[in-house]
């Protein structure tokens, strides 16, 4: 049963994490390689302010959010956006997406490294107290209580605005035919700039969570959990929320029993096993549709 409320706390970071690279990905098309770095430099924003003023749970997420869509919504304005006006093919642009983004990601981690002198850093300073209760042999901290009411409640809040909000679904739209959708006055521009912000800002809260959760965040977690976001995206489905989910609450169960076991050295290759044999056995993912082609 420990281990059943280790998962859910671990899966609903991933997942929060997870949830931003997804939507980005399954809707506009932009695969986020400064996903990571948008995860920690949000967080670390909210540390440095905490060295100097004393500041409560909410007010340091709120400031990790919002650092977190401002980074995105520019990467997207001021980087993504004008390498597709100036592609003409595709395929060409996604590569070019795809480095433009591993760019970006270099600088606030850069900035982040020389800051902290790779050292892990917290909110030291906050306000808020961690407390612990345990029941019949169980434990858990109110702040495992918070991260999976909120990852939980984002997840089912994130699905029904796609399936039921007109801009939902204008945004889902883009994702199956976006000159169809521009035709039907979407504006893909302005969408794709709002769905970026999303994206950082659950980032954000991912990084400020993790923090409080675990007291401390390295400068080389977000890359650790991009390509854990990989996995859990592969294997859930892409364009499937439900699939992310899945993909989260899975890989953090798989890595919670692997813990359990004692095989600590092991997790980091669940990750690649698990896209292998996904791919290997069903390329859609659990929950994605398999593609039609029509000739």
């Amino acid at each position: 049963m420990q281990e059943l409320l280790n998962t859910l706390t671990l899966g609903s970071i991933y997942l929060l994490f997870a949830l931003g690279m997804a939507l980005a990905w399954s809707t506009i098309g932009i695969l986020n390689f400064a996903h990571g770095a948008i995860f920690v430099f949000s967080a670390f924003s909210a540390h440095i302010i905490s060295e100097h003023v004393a500041l409560s749970m909410p007010v340091l997420i709120l400031i990790s959010v919002l650092v977190g869509a401002a980074m995105s919504a520019l990467t997207q304005w001021l980087a993504f956006e004008q390498i597709l006006k100036r592609s003409t093919n595709h395929r060409s642009a996604e590569m070019r997406v795809l480095i433009g983004g591993i760019g970006v990601a270099a600088i606030p981690i850069a900035i982040v490294d020389k800051a902290t002198a790779s050292a892990p850093f917290g909110f030291a300073n906050s306000t808020y107290k961690t407390e612990v209760y345990e029941s019949m042999g169980l434990r858990m901290t109110n702040t495992s209580l918070i991260v999976i009411i909120t990852g939980v409640g984002i997840a089912v809040a994130l699905t029904l605005w796609l399936r039921a909000s007109r801009r939902g679904l204008g945004l889902r739209a883009i994702g199956v035919d976006s000159e169809t959708a521009s035709l039907m006055g979407v504006n893909r521009t302005a969408m794709a700039l709002g769905t970026m912000a999303i994206a950082g800002g659950l980032a954000g809260l991912a990084g400020a969570l993790q923090v409080f959760q675990l007291q401390a965040m390295g400068v080389a977690t977000g890359d650790q959990l991009l390509i854990k976001a990989f996995a859990m995206i592969v294997l859930g489905g892409l364009g499937s929320m439900a699939g992310v989910i899945f993909g989260a609450f899975a890989l953090a169960g798989a890595e919670t029993l692997i813990f359990a076991a004692k095989l600590g050295t092991w997790v980091d290759a669940v990750s690649f096993g698990l896209i292998f044999l996904v791919l290997l056995v069903r390329p859609q993912g659990i929950f994605g549709r398999q593609e039609v082609r029509r000739t």
